[in-house]
């Protein structure tokens, strides 16, 4: 028998391409985030991200056509999905905008996945996904890409508090991937996408004023760079990992996102000129064997 930890030939290869469009998105994410962010403060940024991601995603649904059983979440599941939609995009959004007007996009990038590894353990324990032996070696070799490069880096006080904004991003994206996971079996991954992003944007709704404010002010290049952020990081990205995440155990999905921090650092340093150091690119190749380590398929 097939189980979406355990998807056939086919299967696999559309999440495997689902799961690479997230990463490059989702790497984009962070070199977009700390262009707009010199004139866009975080909240505003994380309320126009999430609203317009949330349009764009109805939109989508609106025009795909309606299943004879229409699935709509049932009690038991609203608990997980504000528990997805208010850490995962409203918190997360929120701490890594405020961290990324403190470091560096691929600083950002390589601190914010930690997550990875939390996913990992928290899907063994709560999900019963276990510990796969080449699961755990992939993490922890992607892992030490995360240290390399971290000591890479620079610290001061500046940095600090953005080190702890990234850490509560990690921890925000680990619990949200982790009660997302249970939803994907009953629930569209587009309708939870949507319905989670909406949640997130709700929770942003105090920064109304301020993104009005700035937004009048705010070039046209932000403007678009706002719109590029909710159409493809944030309502394309996060429905194809859904799509992915469907198909794969969440420890798996977690830990082929380490290669975003690799992804961000290569677009980091053509788009914005952050050169990374030697290090950088050491851990960055850390990163990625980790990836290949926890993909590959036993025979």
């Amino acid at each position: 028998m097939t189980t979406l930890t355990e998807a056939p030939p086919r299967a696999g290869r559309l999440a495997a391409g689902a799961a690479a469009v997230t990463v490059v998105l989702w790497a984009s994410s962070f070199v977009a985030i700390r262009h707009v962010g010199t004139e866009i403060s975080a909240g505003a940024l994380s309320l126009a991200r999430l609203g317009l991601g949330s349009i764009f995603l109805g939109a989508l649904l609106l025009k795909r056509p309606r299943p004879s059983v229409r699935r709509w979440p049932t009690k038991r599941d609203w608990l997980p999905l504000i528990a997805c939609g208010v850490l995962w995009f409203g918190v997360y959004n929120l701490a890594l905008n405020e961290a990324e007007r403190r470091l560096d996009a691929g600083t950002a990038a390589m601190l914010v996945h930690i997550a990875p590894l939390l996913i990992a353990v928290l899907a063994g324990v709560g999900l019963g996904e276990g510990f796969p032996r080449q699961l755990v070696i992939g993490g922890l070799v992607a892992f030490a890409g995360i240290v390399v490069i971290g000591t890479s880096t620079s610290s001061g006080r500046a940095e600090t508090w953005g080190v702890v904004l990234c850490v509560v991003a990690a921890i925000s994206y680990a619990v949200g991937v982790v009660t997302q996971k249970p939803l994907l079996s009953r629930l569209p991954a587009a309708e939870v996408t949507w319905l989670a992003c909406t949640i997130g944007a709700v929770v942003c709704l105090p920064f109304a004023p301020t993104l009005v404010e700035e937004v009048r002010s705010a070039d046209a290049a932000t403007i678009w760079w706002i719109v590029y952020l909710a159409a493809f990081p944030t309502a394309l990205g996060f429905t194809t990992w859904a799509f992915a995440l469907r198909r794969t155990s969440a420890g798996r999905m977690g830990v082929t996102v380490y290669a975003v921090p690799v992804v961000a650092i290569v677009l980091g340093w053509l788009l914005l000129g952050e050169t990374p150091t030697v290090l950088a690119l050491a851990g960055g190749a850390l990163c990625l064997a980790g990836v290949a380590i926890s993909r590959r398929r036993t025979s």
